[in-house]
């Protein structure tokens, strides 16, 4: 997405919740479903429209790990590691997923969670999204080597419709 249409875009999200209390940090979770993640270009226009010093948009985005900010990989491995899972072999899950998503590549993000609401079936794994329970080391491996045989999960929309379109949805 060209630069001037990804600003755009931010200034629109940012616009469509202009009536909110308080509306940073769901207008960053806007932005980041949208577009992927949280560019500086984007802080400096989301300061402005929602008549913030840069300095408080950069401080919630950097406060929050769940804010990108760089662009996400094509593919990403979640595994938990909280008591119910670890109780049931997550660390050597993630141990496996640590492994193999080094040989994998670039395609493939690794990252430790702390509870994915599957509890009574751990450990658990998300692949791309998708829960899987009961998960072993063999497992894990196979899910990432599949995912970095896999194309990309289709990308965000070259334009985001506007706040008038969405309307008439």
């Amino acid at each position: 997405m060209p630069e001037g249409a990804r600003a755009d875009a931010v200034r629109d999200l940012a616009r469509r919740r202009a009536g909110e209390r308080g509306p940073l940090l769901e207008v960053l979770h806007d932005v980041q479903d949208a577009l992927g993640w949280i560019d500086e270009p984007d802080v400096r226009v989301l300061a402005d429209e929602l008549n913030l010093s840069v300095a408080e948009v950069h401080g919630v985005v950097s406060f929050y790990h769940d804010f990108r900010r760089i662009p996400p990989p094509a593919h990403t491995v979640r595994v938990c590691r909280a008591e119910a899972c670890q109780s049931v072999g997550a660390e050597g899950v993630y141990a496996a997923a640590q492994q193999a998503v080094r040989t994998a590549g670039p395609d493939v993000e690794l990252q430790q969670v702390f509870c994915l609401g599957n509890c009574a079936l751990g450990p658990t794994v998300e692949a791309d999204g998708v829960l899987h329970g009961r998960v072993e080391e063999s497992r894990v491996q196979q899910l990432v080597a599949e995912l970095a045989d896999r194309p990309p999960a289709p990308g965000v929309p070259e334009t985001l419709p506007t706040a008038d379109q969405e309307a008439r949805r």
